[in-house]
């Protein structure tokens, strides 16, 4: 039996709001937090790539670390994206995380560029120096972005020798095949195996024994009932459910990709700019125009919160 806390249910990423100028838009950084709440969520993750923190100073990565778990409040757990190649770097933004109150840090494997990687025994060493700094969960994002090819033998061994990392978010191509050998293989090991990428997957990897998502913004709400539906053993309520959001969630993760969010709440008058900072550019009006059709129909939370 893990020491760590099981956590379960929808956790999703939250959007990082700018002004139209690029400035953080702190207020509307608490909006997009009390949005969240409202939406019923199981937990808040921060500063994660959909929340853009490739684009974010480290100051401001600080006063967002503050600002978002002190909004927060304890309301629902929050996790704090801590990743960075420098082990040093990352142990130090999880101290911090852990101060400021978030219960569990999510991080991708040390990596930087097309090819600078650490080996299985560093990504071990960085894992437990993070480990080290907060004795929280943590999750290991799992994701193409690092380019780190990561079997599942490779994934238990490092649940096995940090049993902090007790948490994995999968991202890549065959994610419920690759969920279902973690814990097949992981055992005990494994107290969380999460869904991601915008839960393009979702109902398979819940058949696969996923106990979370970690969606976006966008449409948690409509997303919870599908995770409920299956967790009682409602299978056939659960995929149709699915296939009802599916369109929207598809143009999310093909056409938008993390704007999306941001269109939708600027839409629904949670936050007032949808503005991604250079060089990410904004989205084109004909697939704007497609993403809130798709909205209007599934009518999520963001897209009538404000109003």
């Amino acid at each position: 039996m893990s020491a760590f806390p099981v956590y379960k249910g929808v956790h999703p990423v939250a959007p990082t709001p700018f002004l139209d100028n690029g400035d953080l838009d702190l207020d509307g950084m608490r909006r997009v937090l009390d949005c969240m709440i409202d939406q019923g969520v199981d937990g808040i993750c921060v500063l994660a790539n959909y929340s853009e923190q490739f684009v974010l100073t480290d100051a401001e990565r600080d006063q967002l670390t503050t600002l978002c778990l002190d909004h927060v409040a304890g309301r629902v757990p929050v996790i704090v994206t801590v990743s960075h190649f420098s082990t040093r770097i990352a142990a130090e933004r999880a101290a911090k995380a852990y101060k400021a109150g978030a219960k569990m840090l999510m991080l991708m494997p040390p990596y930087h560029g097309a090819t600078l990687r650490a080996d299985e025994t560093g990504m071990i060493e960085h894992f437990a120096r993070v480990a080290e700094a907060a004795p929280i969960p943590l999750m290991l994002q799992d994701a193409p972005l690092s380019g780190v090819a990561l079997p599942v033998p490779a994934l238990v061994r490092i649940a096995k020798a940090v049993p902090a990392v007790c948490y994995f978010k999968i991202e890549t191509a065959g994610a419920a095949a690759k969920l279902r050998g973690l814990i097949d293989q992981g055992g005990a090991a494994i107290v969380g195996p999460w869904d991601g990428e915008e839960s393009i997957t979702l109902m398979a990897d819940l058949d696969a024994g996923a106990t979370a998502t970690m969606s976006s913004a966008l449409l948690p709400d409509l997303i919870r009932p599908v995770v409920e539906h299956h967790a009682a053993g409602r299978r056939a309520e659960a995929a149709a459910h699915y296939a009802r959001i599916l369109p929207l969630i598809n143009y999310e993760n093909r056409q938008c990709g993390l704007r999306a969010t941001k269109t939708v709440m600027q839409a629904g008058k949670v936050i007032v700019s949808d503005h991604v900072r250079h060089p990410l550019d904004a989205l084109h009006p004909a697939t704007r125009a497609g993403l809130l059709e798709l909205a209007r129909e599934a009518n999520p939370l963001a897209l009538r919160w404000g109003h």
